[in-house]
């Protein structure tokens, strides 16, 4: 009889994304969504429908979908705090370490698909094209990111020090920025660069901007 005076209610509607959010399966979820794009890459390959210059297809969508990713990692925090919901944070890890494996494999089809593993050529290479240069140190910064992204690293290092090694990742989606320029450059094609631009500034501009009332209180 209490039961029937006295029903459960539904929980708030600001709550239910908070629930989904810690679901079990979100992070089972978003492993597989970050995936699909490599599936979706390997599944041409092999199929041989990734156009007239497959080289160059898988160079460059693996090479977009590091700065997709890294974009995406660096919306955490603002949505986050623009939506209440934090519990957002918990993805941003996965998020970062999928960034740098995008990066890893577009290095990894430029050494093979572009130099065919010879590494005298590569060394050769990199110093001598702006663009290729820019993003192996983009590749290189990204490093120390990755392999101090597990908990026991922020222990390790401090919450201080960590976070200080991890700002790097504004400097990366930077040279990544640079580095996608001037592939697109050499065709004319910047309207993609554009998007990107606005993004990632309005991403390091809300930075900026808590950063400077931070220091103003």
């Amino acid at each position: 009889m209490s039961a029937v005076l006295n029903p459960a209610r539904p929980a708030p509607a600001a709550a239910r994304p908070k629930t989904l959010l810690l679901h079990p399966a979100a992070k089972p979820l978003l492993f597989a969504l970050c995936l699909l794009p490599f599936a979706w890459l390997f599944y041409g390959a092999w199929a041989n429908t990734l156009g007239a210059n497959p080289a160059e297809a898988l160079i460059r969508a693996t090479g977009d979908w590091t700065l997709r990713l890294l974009c995406v990692t660096l919306a955490v925090t603002p949505l986050r705090q623009w939506t209440g919901q934090s519990a957002l944070a918990r993805f941003r890890r996965m998020l970062g370490l999928f960034a740098f494996f995008y990066a890893c494999l577009h290095f990894l089809s430029y050494s093979w698909l572009d130099m065919g593993f010879d590494l005298d050529a590569i060394v050769r290479d990199i110093p001598k094209r702006p663009f290729a240069l820019v993003g192996f140190t983009a590749l290189l910064l990204m490093l120390p990111l990755a392999a101090t992204s597990f908990n026991r690293a922020i222990k390790a290092l401090g919450a201080r020090r960590w976070q200080l090694i991890h700002r790097a990742v504004y400097a990366v989606v930077l040279l990544g920025l640079l580095h996608f320029f001037w592939m697109r450059a050499a065709k004319n094609n910047f309207a993609e660069v554009a998007l990107y631009a606005v993004v990632i500034a309005v991403l390091l501009g809300w930075r900026a901007r808590r950063r400077l009332i931070g220091a103003a209180r």
